[in-house]
């Protein structure tokens, strides 16, 4: 059981109140109106009136084109729209039955041949597989066409979601299973809160700050226990959020980043007018270090509470360096984490970066890598300085140095014993009396041996 310094508890304990208080006034300022963000998402239309998205089951999968057709898969049939190929196709495209019948089919449920690009025909899609075309349903004298959208995942994907909730839970027990419901707690507060807001149009930054705030607290505590020890490691998060925050928005507004660096940003800035782009940035560079950042946290709080109970008369500026020394190996293994991590992510456009043969400073400076630059830099030197912060706290936190025990002298657990008159000396009385009498460690304890 590791003491607690009474002040260091009540100041933690206000510092945290406060942040609770003002991440609810937050929320309650921030939330977003229901009418307003459905209407903006029924307005964004993802395909014209009419246009449907069936289901279908792949019969026969071609392989690819060669020559002029390689890219693109098979041509069209002559007098049809869309990727409908004709039925004697070599290559380039898929047989698919759909699972439902069409207005214009009556009971029947068409068999189409559509071009599908050469990626899609290498990729294993095979017998049996579903996939999700989209249909354009017959107008002005036109039939029904269809293209290929899609291969269906959702079979592997929920088995890979079954496989790691169920070794999540075999390892970890219920302090995983707990992880996993603040991790879904985390997915409400994104989708219920965090992405309505900002297509509302409020202030990322604020949004951020908010919505990382009160994942952070459950969390953290559903996690980990409501105990001093967590606390600890939600004030040092807390504090690296701010500081993610603040680069952020400066490394963003100095390096001027426009936020608009993909077609699906510039699809986004095309639909949703009340939103700067800069400020979705900003939030998703504050949401990108919350995961590390909370993991270096707990663990730094935790070091410094084992040392404590390990070593109880270290003085407090020895369990600071004690703890900053394990800190320094978690902060180099976790900045190889968050690096590596936007590495992979950004793979593709470092490749074709690479192929364009430009100079390596141009590459860095395009608008794409950039953004990876600033969240990775920023959600780094934000965990970095959480690491000596939570160690601080936790070594403020944590009850002072104890004087060690004098072995084979008196403590308060084990009082000195007087032999019984007349009764034999024993082995340890012996060694004791040929060691001397322990010095006198208080005044009572001095003033006790006079009088004897």
């Amino acid at each position: 059981m590791v003491a607690v310094s009474t002040v260091a508890r009540v100041g933690l304990t206000v510092f945290l109140v406060l942040s609770a208080a003002a991440t609810v006034f937050g929320l309650v300022r921030l939330w977003p109106d229901d009418t307003g963000a459905s209407h903006r998402v029924a307005s964004s239309e993802y395909a014209a009136p009419g246009v449907t998205f069936p289901i279908a089951v792949v019969q026969a999968v071609l392989p690819p084109c060669e020559g002029a057709d390689a890219q693109t898969g098979a041509k069209p049939a002559e007098g049809q729209s869309g990727d409908v190929v004709a039925s004697d196709a070599t290559c380039g495209a898929v047989t698919v039955q759909l699972e439902q019948p069409t207005p214009s089919s009556g009971d029947v449920r068409p068999i189409v041949s559509v071009s599908v690009p050469p990626a899609i025909s290498t990729s294993g899609l095979r017998d049996g597989d579903t996939v999700q075309l989209l249909r354009i349903p017959p107008r002005d004298g036109n039939p029904e066409s269809y293209s290929f959208l899609q291969v269906q995942r959702g079979a592997p994907l929920s088995l890979m979601l079954v496989l790691f909730v169920v070794v999540v839970a075999l390892i970890a027990r219920w302090r995983g299973i707990l992880a996993l419901v603040g991790l879904c707690f985390g997915g409400l507060v994104l989708v219920r809160f965090m992405l309505p807001a900002l297509v509302g149009g409020a202030s990322g930054l604020l949004v951020a700050l908010v919505g990382c705030s009160a994942i952070m607290f459950v969390v953290l505590y559903l996690a980990h226990g409501l105990s001093v020890r967590t606390s600890t490691a939600l004030a040092g998060t807390l504090f690296g959020v701010g500081i993610t925050a603040g680069l952020g928005v400066l490394a963003v507004g100095g390096a001027r980043l426009s936020g608009v660096a993909d077609d699906e940003g510039a699809t986004l800035a095309s639909f949703i007018q009340t939103m700067d782009p800069k400020d979705l940035l900003t939030c998703a560079i504050i949401v990108a270090g919350l995961g590390v950042l909370n993991d270096v946290t707990i663990t730094q709080s935790s070091a410094v509470w084992e040392l404590r109970a390990a070593a109880p008369g270290l003085g407090r500026r020895e369990l600071f360096r004690s703890g900053m020394r394990i800190g320094r190996d978690h902060i180099a293994s976790t900045i190889y984490t968050i690096v590596f991590a936007y590495a992979g992510a950004a793979l593709p456009v470092l490749l074709l970066l690479f192929l364009y043969e430009r100079p390596v400073l141009d590459m860095l400076q395009t608008e794409s890598l950039s953004e990876e630059i600033v969240r990775t830099l920023a959600s780094a030197i934000g965990l970095v300085l959480a690491v000596p912060v939570t160690t601080l706290i936790a070594a403020l936190t944590v009850g002072g140095a104890k004087a060690p025990a004098v072995p084979g002298g008196p403590s308060p657990e084990t009082p000195a014993r007087r032999p019984a008159p007349g009764a034999l000396p024993t082995a340890a009385d012996l060694q004791r009396a040929a060691e001397g009498a322990p010095a006198p460690r208080t005044r009572a304890e001095a003033r006790a041996r006079m009088s004897d």
